[in-house]
């Protein structure tokens, strides 16, 4: 718990101090966005599209859309509208991927892992693969034998498969230093939501397994094999979660772990591939290697393992025309550079997009966590039809409302702005122009005055850590991505945009709430409004050779 303390600090950024980095960017050693393993065998996935998909609004409700069966179509389309490649963006020489997930700086440290049986129109047997997203393909890292496959996945239903997120901390802290870490968790969350949105689209569950420690997830993966990784580029375990295509109950599996003995078969088998160099060289921070040691997993606890209830308040599904297809939404996610400082959102849609946060009220993605919600926001409003501006309060459970309340300065107004769903647990604070507020702790960048609102996701914190242990803190961080990657669908599917804001003034932020000492602690940004395209870049297909 000191550790995870001392980097928190530590990596806070305030008024004339940020985080520790190199301070500018070495473009000679910037890192291969894409991992490979060099002698894997190698399977293309096919692009047999899924046309047309269910309705954006579909995505929400578990059992609005029929499972799928798994095979190497529904395998196909599940990663194309998560983990794959969305477009390429070309200015003159440079040409850089987007992909369907975000990710900080667009620097991607997060890999995927799949363990599956034999899947019909992929492989004959068992095996351990790497996604590879720029050709949109599986490589064969590992071989296993029908009875380690057996042993691996006894209890788990059948048509069942297990997807693991690994983080490559090198790939952010080239750019970020000592504060990387916090953004490979970051985007280890928006990968969590990109894959839970995706199954939902084919009908499939996903759920996190809380109890898998790291030591038996580095071994399952492999990362441990010294000889198949370059030194500075080794990947760090972050998590396991089962995918589910036939019906099940929420929460069922929830204490599943590998045993040790079927990990120990599982190593013991044929490996094929060695990773690629993804630099020519590198630059070491020691806290990192630190907060990973200090957070990593070892056992479960009753916090780390409650499935989410059903949730308490559901809207009516929208079935008209104009709703959007989900692949499209999906798929055409994008984070926005500059806002227009115009653009707005009428009061409803504002409380509809907030209602997407609150597990209460909708359960995708928030089914894919196994511990009850413990991040909060605190909104700051531009232009929201005739709400006021200033700062407001989303709580995201009703016992947040308590915790916020009486953590934050006494004078809040803590009133319930007009027409707002009882279900939704909103709060005006202080009415006000906030943007030079909004913008000044958001490390002045005016994106997070432009929009039509920003927030600081304040999660529950020394309380909670305390009382769970040092693996909950890289958990709150997988939390703020999930409620990032959800802000992202959501404004693509009201015709707008939206953007991660990882540099802030942390302390800052919990100033500009009245919060004080470690109860509660900022994590991550976002804003939200109308993009100004910068018509100098040019967009070409994700995979046009195929």
């Amino acid at each position: 718990m000191a550790a995870v303390l001392a980097y928190h600090e530590r990596t806070k950024h305030d008024y004339g101090r940020f985080a520790r980095s190199l301070g500018f960017l070495d473009w000679d050693s910037q890192p291969d966005p894409f991992r490979r393993y060099l002698g894997a065998t190698w399977t293309p996935l096919e692009f047999s599209k899924l046309e047309p998909t269910p309705t954006y609004e579909q995505l929400f409700y578990p059992g609005e859309v029929a499972p799928r069966r798994l095979d190497a179509s529904s395998l196909s389309e599940w990663l194309y509208h998560s983990l794959a490649l969305s477009a390429w963006k070309r200015h003159e020489s440079s040409r850089w991927a987007l992909r369907v997930n975000p990710s900080s700086g667009n620097l991607h440290p997060t890999e995927a892992y799949l363990l599956l049986a034999g899947v019909d129109g992929l492989s004959a047997g068992p095996g351990l693969h790497h996604y590879a997203p720029k050709e949109h393909g599986l490589e064969l890292r590992s071989e296993l034998d029908d009875a380690t496959w057996s042993g691996l996945v006894d209890g788990l239903p059948q048509g069942s498969f297990l997807v693991a997120l690994t983080s490559i901390p090198w790939r952010e802290s080239w750019k970020y230093g000592e504060r990387a870490w916090r953004y490979c968790q970051h985007d280890v969350g928006h990968a969590l939501a990109a894959l839970r949105f995706a199954a939902a689209l084919l009908g499939w569950r996903l759920q996190t397994l809380p109890d898998v420690p790291d030591e038996r997830l580095t071994r399952l993966l492999g990362l441990d094999r010294g000889d198949d990784f370059i030194p500075g580029e080794q990947e760090h375990p972050d998590l396991l979660a089962i995918v589910t295509t036939t019906s099940t109950t929420a929460g069922e599996h929830l204490g599943f772990v590998p045993s040790d003995a079927a990990v120990a078969a599982v190593q013991a088998g044929s490996w094929f591939g060695r990773a690629n160099v993804l630099s020519s060289g590198h630059q070491d921070w020691a806290i990192i290697e630190e907060v990973e040691r200090a957070t990593a997993g070892t056992t479960g606890s009753p916090l780390l393992a409650t499935p989410h209830a059903l949730p308490t308040s559901v809207p009516a599904i929208d079935r008209s025309d104009d709703v959007p297809l989900a692949g499209r939404v999906l798929r055409q996610r994008r984070s926005a550079v500059e806002m227009d400082a115009r653009t707005g959102l009428t009061r409803a849609g504002f409380y509809s997009m907030l209602a997407r946060l609150v597990p209460d009220c909708c359960a995708v993605p928030w089914d894919a966590l196994s511990w009850p919600a413990l991040v909060h926001l605190g909104l700051f409003v531009h232009r929201v039809g005739d709400l006021a501006p200033g700062r407001y309060a989303l709580a995201r459970t009703l016992t947040g409302v308590d915790a916020l309340r009486a953590a934050m300065k006494p004078g809040f107004a803590w009133e319930k702005p007009e027409g707002c769903p009882e279900a939704l647990p909103l709060f005006l604070l202080e009415e006000g122009d906030v943007r030079a507020l909004a913008s000044g702790v958001s490390c002045g960048q005016d994106i997070a005055a432009d929009g039509a609102f920003s927030l600081g996701m304040l999660a529950e914190f020394e309380q909670p850590l305390s009382r769970h242990g040092a693996s909950l803190y890289q958990r709150l961080f997988w939390e703020t991505g999930m409620i990032g990657q959800t802000l992202y669908l959501e404004a693509e599917a009201a015709g707008i945009s939206s953007t991660g804001i990882g540099c802030f003034f942390d302390d800052p932020v919990h100033q500009a709430f009245g919060l004080k000492q470690r109860t509660f602690q900022s994590l991550y940004h976002f804003t939200v409004g109308g993009a100004v395209e910068d018509t100098r870049i040019s967009t070409e297909p994700a995979y046009a050779d195929r």
